[in-house]
């Protein structure tokens, strides 16, 4: 069944069909044309006999046995011949071979066509049927010189059927043998046509699995030749076009995973075609907060929050712009219509997260709120107390010195505020400098512990230091380090009730020493933990302590201490819980060479 489907059958059996009809219609030609021929031939073999025997007739009068012989060498052997000289006169000469019927004078007399010989003296030819053979016999007649008698000559249809029907088996076998050799021919030419198709046809398909390498061999250079050259030639530019859109596709792909903001393409109907990874992370945020699972499958719906956006889009024709919060972070959206020529084929969003400048933005402003919290008090008691030493309110010169205190107090505590500013803004641009030093730890410890032990026997609190027997010598910035210990143990002395105890530890590691300082105070709640090191953050809200003699800080010392610990390679961290105390610890990697 393939066969008759391929190009070979089909070929082969429209030639062999095209030279079967030609044939048909030229044996049917053939055959009625010698056929015919046949005829005639006979019919003027037989006259050409007949005008023999008249001239042998002539010659011979009256001599008949002379005039039999002869005659019957005249005539063919296959034919009879009947010489008739006027009215009742019959003379037959006949071949001892014939088989031809003795045929009665009247049955040529009474037949109207063959007696106007006799009568007319013209030429006649016919075909009868004599009632005593079933073929029939073909039968001319002849007048005789004299006119006095004709000759008719007659011959069996026999003979004329033999020389078709051996004609007619002539033609019938060069017709055979041509459709024989056509069959042959149209093959052998239908397989060299087709197979090269069948090669360009392998190619294709080749082409179709990304084979672009595939070449058809070019054995001819006619049209089939010169479509195997165009075959080759498209195989080539295929190649370099599909080359060519990877590396577009490859760069777009690119450009995509690099941007910071997130891309999604939609087509008309909303769904999602392209998406990079930080488009993904939206994608992902809203599928688990939609049905729990972080996964994002291939084929995802426009996301419920961006279906109003995309709709005002498609049917507007215009920019459109909106803001979501999902998962605890803020989005915003940017979509844009595609068009494809003046049609709008689908939109383009932009994701843009914009969290972190939100959280910065809350930050400026809590820090401009916080700097006019934290300098509002001391301008207002600087402005007060100088106001009372200028209306003479205070009389004696003990009130003016206290007054002048604390207007000093106050003047130093807005110094220290923006010179920490200072030094805090230098640290988060990267200008600070440190100076390592190689340091003899635990001189370099007891010297910081003098220092606060004053303030420590002042509140009757137990500060303690350790420092492990394998350290010696350790590499950092003294200065720095000591202003770090400094912020850490004023905080914990600060937050440690009477009685309580604060311990300063060092302990060696493999890559890293760990300084530690432990009190026994009050603990900060668990949520404030996590913003402990932020800039003018205070767990103590109120901003008020029972102790007169309590000393307020600026918010700004756990986040010099990180910076600092920071700039030395290091980490630091919290860990309390309330009622029970605060532990802060940082690691510094030994060897540091900052």
């Amino acid at each position: 069944m393939m066969f008759w489907r391929s190009v070979v059958g089909k070929l082969w059996f429209t030639i062999l069909l095209l030279v079967c009809f030609v044939l048909f219609i030229l044996t049917i030609l053939l055959l009625e044309f010698f056929q015919n021929y046949h005829i005639l031939e006979a019919e003027k073999h037989l006259l050409q006999t007949a005008d023999k025997i008249s001239d042998v007739v002539d010659r011979y009068e009256g001599e008949q046995d002379l005039l039999l012989s002869t005659t019957a060498m005249v005539k063919d052997p296959a034919s009879r011949a009947i010489i008739v000289r006027g009215t009742d006169d019959v003379i037959v000469a006949e071949s001892e071979s014939s088989n031809l019927p003795m045929v009665d004078y009247n049955w040529f007399k009474n037949d109207a066509e063959l007696s106007s010989v006799l009568e007319e003296g013209d030429d006649v030819k016919k075909i009868a049927d004599m009632g005593t053979n079933a073929t029939g016999v073909m039968v001319v007649g002849t007048p005789l010189n004299n006119k006095d008698g004709a000759v008719f000559v007659y011959q069996s249809l026999d003979t004329i059927e033999e020389t078709s029907e051996q004609t007619t088996k002539i033609i019938f076998l060069g017709a055979g043998i041509a459709i024989i050799l056509t069959t042959i021919f149209a093959f052998f030419l239908s397989t060299r046509i087709t197979a090269p198709l069948i090669k360009m046809r392998e190619g294709a398909l080749d082409l179709a699995k990304g084979e672009f390498n595939t070449k058809i061999p070019i054995r001819t250079h006619d049209e089939i030749g010169e479509l195997a050259i165009a075959f080759n030639r498209m195989g080539r530019e295929l190649k370099f076009h599909i080359n060519a859109l990877n590396q577009e596709k490859e760069q777009l792909s690119g450009i995509l995973r690099s941007m910071a903001d997130g891309v999604i393409t939609l087509n008309r109907q909303g769904d999602v075609l392209i998406s990079n990874p930080p488009a993904q992370q939206y994608l992902e945020a809203y599928e688990f907060e939609k049905n729990g699972v972080s996964s994002v499958p291939e084929r995802i719906p426009l996301p419920e929050p961006l279906r109003e956006l995309f709709n005002s889009v498609i049917s507007e024709e215009h920019e459109s712009m909106t803001e979501v919060a999902l998962q605890g972070r803020s989005w915003v959206f940017i979509m844009t219509p595609l068009y494809d020529k003046h049609k709008v084929r689908g939109a383009v969003a932009v994701l843009r997260d914009m969290t972190e400048e939100r959280r910065l933005n809350k930050l400026r402003k809590d820090f401009i709120a916080n700097v006019s919290h934290e300098l509002r008090t001391p301008i207002s008691m600087l402005q007060g107390y100088s106001e009372a030493i200028v209306d003479d309110i205070a009389e004696s010169k003990e009130d003016k010195n206290e007054l002048a205190q604390i207007i000093h107090d106050e003047s130093l505590r807005i110094g220290r505020l923006v010179n920490e500013l200072l030094d805090l803004a230098r640290m988060e641009a990267g200008h600070i400098q440190l100076s390592i030093e190689s340091t003899e730890i635990s001189s370099y410890m007891q010297k910081i512990i003098r220092k606060f032990q004053g303030l420590a026997n002042d509140k009757n609190i137990v500060l303690k230091s350790s420092v492990e027997d394998s350290l010696h010598h350790l590499s950092f910035d003294p200065d720095r380090i000591e202003q770090v210990f400094t912020n850490l143990i004023d905080n914990a002395i600060r937050h440690t009730d009477s009685e309580g105890e604060v311990r300063v530890a060092i302990e060696d590691g493999m890559e890293e020493w760990t300084a530690s300082v432990r009190d026994s105070g009050l603990g900060i709640a668990e949520e404030d933990l996590p913003f402990v090191f932020e800039r003018f953050y205070k767990a103590d809200k109120s901003r008020k302590r029972e102790n007169k003699n309590y000393k307020k800080g600026t918010g700004l010392g756990l986040a010099i201490a990180k910076n600092i610990v920071e700039a030395h390679g290091g980490t630091i961290s919290v860990h309390s819980k309330l009622g029970e105390g605060t532990t802060f610890s940082f690691r510094i990697p030994k060897g540091n060479d900052n």
